[in-house]
């Protein structure tokens, strides 16, 4: 059988790896070996965590309101009862920018909601 001399094949896939690798420490950045277990996981780790950022917004959003609705005397669970009841249709990333950005906003809100 005869010899295959992959060169260009190989050295394109090699430098795609280092092409995403660039910006990492030490010599995951410099050779492939290495570089292409870091590449993984970080693409896997990258893919994971685009979920969780969804998550961790939202307790963000919800630990936001929820302090900015005790200094009114309710609790968040009381919040998003009365919300629901008075038909108050804003999701929370825009209740907890009121509470934040816009004070009188939220405190008018609020009144509402009671």
């Amino acid at each position: 059988m005869t010899r295959v001399k992959r060169g260009n094949v190989a050295r394109k896939r090699r430098q795609k790896t280092l092409q995403l690798s660039s910006g990492f420490r030490g010599s995951s950045e410099t050779l492939f070996r290495v570089a292409n277990q870091d590449v993984l996981k970080a693409l896997k780790h990258s893919s994971r965590d685009r979920v969780q950022r969804k998550r961790v917004f939202r307790s963000i959003w919800i630990t936001r309101i929820n302090a900015a609705t005790r200094t009114a005397g309710l609790s968040y669970s009381q919040f998003v009862h009365l919300s629901k009841q008075s038909n108050v249709l804003l999701n929370r990333k825009i209740v907890s920018q009121l509470a934040i950005l816009d004070k009188d906003a939220f405190h008018q809100l609020l009144s509402f909601v009671q």
